[in-house]
């Protein structure tokens, strides 16, 4: 059977196409309205719509599970955990056109909603089609380890596909692997393409080494957004965010800091990336339980470190649903989240700059950050952080947070507290 033959030009989309795009789905038209205006095909609209529309996730705080059986189903409280939980659909959202630019309801609806923007469409499109073809998606490490697994079996005979075969933990395709191989990468470890039967000229590797690093679009996430957003949620309350370390090379401590109470918390990591940063989400909503989580962690503004970029990790939990509104300062602006950056005022009395921090644990720090919870302040009428938040939220949730009330005159806020000679 002959295969019908496009009569669609094949070519890419232009920013003046994806403005049109967007102006459809602000409109409201189907895709096949908007494919006829712009002279492509439906199925084209609908894979760029979806590849490049950006998620934006419902507030959490103090609202209702969007379940379609809600109004009858008689186990309370709601909880998308349920098993009789079925998620109320939207057809503009999900159908066509499959964003929700400009739809009448959105200042009221109480769904995950995604919107998309030609712009940062096609700012992404020619960022993918530039770094697809640079360098090679390896780290310098990456390539010595991938060496070592396929230096002796390539010496010894075997073909690539027989690698493969033998070793599956490579992730790399058969061709991916012969590129490498015939442009040079495993050049210093003895392998070049004499090593395999046959052989292909490209061009030779430049020693490039870089992961492919997807843009970070703060669009519906920036400092002004969170000005709307508190605006129109007064009453949600916002945790401040942010990364303390003494050298590039880590730990990292992670600190929270409840903008209403002053009362500071903290984590300690080896990595600083948004993967192991997110983790820490994942673990206080194991402790906390998912009402007594969204409570205090709905609103998360940070600043635009690379720890925090992904904010898909922090948005959704291990199942995939939301559970809290993150946000970013703008560039070089900390100070738009001054009560974190003041508090660690705090933390610089006890880990100085200089400081290792090698050797300190979860517990040392929980152990500081009740010393300094515990200090009073003057912005607070002379109470302490961990008086005015146990007074909000109860001590038993302090304690789930291991924080513990340090008597006044016991308060230390010198280094002596979690150091020693031996690890100064």
């Amino acid at each position: 059977m002959l295969k019908r033959k496009s009569t669609i030009p094949q070519t890419h989309l232009s920013l003046e196409q994806r403005k049109i795009i967007q102006a459809g789905i602000e409109n409201n038209s189907t895709k096949s309205a908007i494919a006829q205006t712009i002279g492509k095909d439906a199925t084209t609209v609908a894979k760029e719509i979806r590849r490049h529309r950006k998620f934006r996730p419902r507030n959490t705080f103090n609202t209702d599970i969007p379940c379609e059986n809600r109004k009858w189903c008689s186990r309370k409280p709601c909880v998308k955990k349920c098993e009789d939980f079925v998620e109320i659909k939207c057809n503009r959202r999900d159908k066509s056109p499959g964003a929700c630019n400009k739809c009448p309801k959105v200042p009221s609806c109480k769904l995950d909603k995604y919107f998309y923007s030609a712009v940062q469409a096609d700012a992404d499109y020619h960022y993918t089609l530039v770094d697809s073809r640079e360098g090679i998606n390896l780290t310098t490490l990456e390539r010595a380890k991938l060496a070592e697994i396929i230096a002796i079996p390539l010496k010894n005979g075997q073909s690539v596909n027989q690698v493969l075969t033998n070793h599956p933990e490579i992730t790399q395709g058969r061709q991916t692997m012969y590129n490498y191989i015939e442009t040079g990468v495993f050049k210093d470890f003895g392998i070049d393409c004499f090593t395999l039967k046959e052989q292909v000229n490209r061009k030779r590797f430049k020693n490039k080494f870089k992961k492919r690093k997807e843009p970070v679009n703060y669009e519906g996430r920036r400092f002004e957004d969170f000005l709307q957003f508190r605006a129109e949620n007064p009453d949600v309350p916002c945790v401040e965010m942010d990364t303390v370390y003494n050298s590039p090379s880590g730990p990292y401590l992670q600190t929270f800091l409840f903008e209403n109470t002053a009362f500071m918390i903290g984590f300690m990591h080896k990595e600083k990336t948004s993967a192991s940063m997110a983790e820490t989400f994942n673990y206080l909503q194991d402790i906390l339980g998912n009402e007594l989580f969204y409570r205090l962690f709905s609103l998360i503004l940070t600043d635009r470190g690379t720890e925090f970029q992904k904010y898909d990790l922090f948005e959704r939990d291990k199942n995939g649903d939301s559970r809290l509104r993150i946000f970013y300062c703008d560039p070089m602006q900390s100070n738009q989240k001054p009560h974190v950056e003041n508090n660690h005022n705090f933390v610089r009395d006890i880990i100085p700059n200089g400081y290792p921090l090698s050797n300190i644990t979860n517990g040392d720090i929980e152990q500081m950050f009740s010393h300094i919870n515990s200090a009073p302040r003057r912005s607070l009428g002379d109470k302490t952080p961990y008086e005015v938040f146990t007074f909000q939220q109860g001590e038993d949730v302090a304690h789930l947070l291991n924080i513990t009330k340090i008597e006044k005159d016991s308060v230390i806020l010198k280094p002596k507290l979690i150091f020693n000679k031996s690890n100064k």
